[in-house]
């Protein structure tokens, strides 16, 4: 049974209430742990593009708000670093270092969630691609992604599949 087939066999138990959400975890971590790079990016990029998910700011804010001080310094620096001048200007009072390098972890750890969706929806509406290279980011820490729910984890994975196929 390859990818394709795994993931619609845990979606399909999911959603007929056959499996609990710690399964659908462990679904994730196991197709994660398979796929290759492109496909688990390509994955994480249609669940914070998607239209069905949370808002593009709401779902980093909530990955931010879960990770480590060095992964929420990896994602302020990944937006910092594709923010227009003025975005990081407005922005200095409320992210320490946002006019002046990168950020470091214990820095990191100051920044309010609400701060990072503000920035975060702002980089967007400026850089759309903010979302491949956020996405690439969280592809090297999958266990972030889980945090945003099983619905998440589902189009992941279904998308993940799409792309090996």
């Amino acid at each position: 049974m390859g990818l394709l087939d795994d993931v619609k066999n845990a979606v399909g138990q999911f959603g007929a209430g056959n499996a609990s959400a710690e399964d659908l975890a462990a679904q994730f971590h196991q197709a994660v742990g398979t796929a290759d790079p492109s496909a688990v990016t390509h994955g994480i990029a249609a669940v914070l593009g998607s239209n069905g998910t949370q808002p593009f700011g709401q779902m980093v804010s909530q990955l931010f708000a879960n990770g480590s001080a060095d992964q929420k310094a990896g994602m302020l620096n990944a937006l910092l670093a594709n923010a227009s001048p003025e975005i990081r200007a407005k922005l200095g009072s409320l992210i320490p270092a946002a006019t002046t390098g990168a950020v470091s972890g214990t820095q990191a750890t100051a920044v309010s969630a609400d701060a990072v969706s503000t920035l975060a929806q702002q980089v967007h509406s400026q850089n759309p691609g903010i979302v491949q290279e956020l996405s690439g980011f969280y592809a090297q820490h999958p266990t972030l992604v889980k945090t945003l729910g099983s619905a998440a984890m589902m189009l992941a994975m279904r998308k993940m599949a799409e792309h090996r196929a």
